[in-house]
């Protein structure tokens, strides 16, 4: 995909509405825009191919379309596209994997509210605005 423009922001990808929530409002508090939401993987590559963004926060474990299977689904449409993987199961092949195919990093929950944010700004780059 030869995208000409991302969009400025994150997309948060969680089947739980009030994980989106409080994502949303980690990086908002730390001044860092949210370009939307999507309830699964599916939602999020249609996002994405409209609107693609800087930097995708992606959950492992939803219905319709995993965060594994959306990972690899995502970088073939755009290999340049900056993902973090974030989910509860911090088992080692899961993250081992996600690495593999080409996440940036890996937040698991429960996080902390400072390391979402420092795992966004290190994916975005140092020099990088969001």
């Amino acid at each position: 995909m030869n995208l000409k423009k991302r969009a400025s922001g994150v997309l948060i990808v969680d089947d739980l509405s009030f994980m989106r929530t409080a994502i949303r409002g980690i990086l908002q508090d730390a001044g860092i825009p949210v370009a939307g939401e999507a309830e699964n993987g599916l939602r999020c590559l249609e996002f994405y191919y409209r609107h693609p963004v800087q930097l995708v926060l992606l959950d492992i474990t939803m219905p319709v379309m995993d965060g594994i299977e959306t990972l690899g689904k995502l970088l073939r449409l755009d290999r340049d596209a900056k993902v973090i993987m974030c989910s509860a199961m911090g088992e080692d092949s899961y993250i081992i994997r996600s690495i593999q195919l080409g996440a940036r990093d890996f937040i698991v929950k429960p996080f902390k509210a400072e390391r979402i944010v420092s795992a966004v700004r290190k994916a975005a780059g140092l020099n990088e605005e969001l």
